[in-house]
């Protein structure tokens, strides 16, 4: 059995840094971590940087040239989580923003595919709207919006008992405390976003079972002295939340605000579109041209559509920008994500007998390499 065996680089093992060791891979498992002078000579391969825990990425909307849409098939899936194991991220939730109920259906039964079929880095789902207040719809289309019937809350119950993971983002004016109540029953990850709510009905909301926040900051409302919103709400509760940190979503200095009052819980999502691993300009979002330019993904009218953002990126801003520990950086884009799927025993940390999951960056955060276990 072949050993490879990684020499000279800090390794962050999912909770603290490691320096003078060798971490030592066979057959797609972490064999042992141990002192560089314990190691075998034979097998060594040096490398410099930072290994860690590769990625989990809760919110794609698409990579590799393609959305995920009502005409994505087992194959174009396959294309999009490739597109992010490439980029360091071993697991992803592929992401429906709002659209038709046919569109959705086809969605979950693609999922419910791609599970059967072991798709490499395919976690679940993740359904962003169509239940959503219109008054914070973002690029999402309003004639698409629509409150949560019967019927659509049956769909989501299925699809949460048969998918390994499903998230769905939803406004609290759109679907009920019941409402959330079975999706949470059901194994749903409910995430509130794209809302005007107020402080207390986002309380009733988390109360009734939701335990994520959807792109803090984002596309809901704002903490104000004496209308904390649904901003506040999560910011002065216990509830995880996905942060987009590319710089233009959320400035700096709220993102320093935000994790400071949240010691625990944030977790960073790319929010990502088809341009990831892609040089393209150019896509288009249900009819509407969205715009690659400097960093940002907008409509035509200047409105933020996604961003054009990878996770070593996110945990390089917090770094650099925002002054967060590197530990915590990572930790946001791996272990927090993981625990709040419920898979904490297989991604987020390295140690023995553990899939060899990891990323090499530089130490600037650039990514370098990956071993991906499957």
């Amino acid at each position: 059995m072949t050993t490879e065996i990684l020499t000279g680089a800090r390794i962050f093992d999912g909770s603290r840094f490691l320096d003078g060791h060798a971490l030592l891979i066979e057959a797609g498992e972490i064999a042992a971590i141990l002192p560089e002078a314990d190691a075998p000579r034979q097998g060594r391969r040096a490398v410099s940087g930072i290994l860690a825990p590769a990625f989990l990425d809760l919110q794609v909307n698409g990579g590799g040239g393609l959305m995920l849409d009502g005409t994505t098939d087992l194959d174009g899936l396959r294309r999009i989580c490739a597109a992010h194991r490439a980029l360091g991220t071993a697991g992803v939730l592929p992401t429906l923003i709002t659209d038709t109920p046919q569109a959705t259906a086809h969605v979950i039964a693609l999922g419910i595919a791609a599970a059967a079929a072991k798709v490499p880095g395919f976690l679940g789902l993740h359904l962003e709207g169509p239940h959503l207040d219109p008054r914070r719809k973002g690029a999402h289309d309003p004639a698409l919006i629509r409150p949560m019937t019967d019927e659509d809350l049956a769909r989501l119950c299925d699809a949460g008992r048969r998918l390994p993971a499903l998230m769905v983002t939803l406004a609290p004016e759109a679907a009920s405390p019941p409402q959330i109540a079975a999706l949470a029953r059901a194994g749903a990850v409910v995430s509130l976003g794209h809302s005007d709510c107020s402080h207390d009905k986002a309380q009733a909301a988390f109360a009734a079972g939701a335990r994520c926040a959807t792109h803090l900051f984002n596309a809901m409302s704002q903490i104000a002295s004496r209308a904390p919103g649904l901003a506040g709400a999560v910011l002065a509760g216990d509830a995880a939340a996905g942060l987009i940190a590319d710089g233009f979503h959320v400035h700096p200095a709220v993102m320093r605000l935000a994790l400071a009052a949240r010691p625990e819980g944030i977790f960073l999502v790319t929010d990502c579109m088809a341009f990831a691993g892609t040089d393209l300009a150019e896509m288009k979002l249900g009819g509407r041209k969205v715009i690659r330019r400097d960093g940002r993904l907008t409509l035509a009218d200047g409105t933020l559509a996604g961003a054009d953002l990878t996770l070593p990126q996110a945990v390089a801003l917090l770094v650099r920008q925002v002054g967060i520990a590197p530990q915590r950086a990572l930790r946001m884009a791996s272990a927090i994500p993981a625990a709040l799927l419920g898979l904490q025993d297989r991604y987020g940390t390295l140690a023995p007998g553990r899939p060899a999951d990891l990323v090499l960056l530089g130490p600037d955060f650039t990514m370098r390499e990956c071993w991906l276990s499957s």
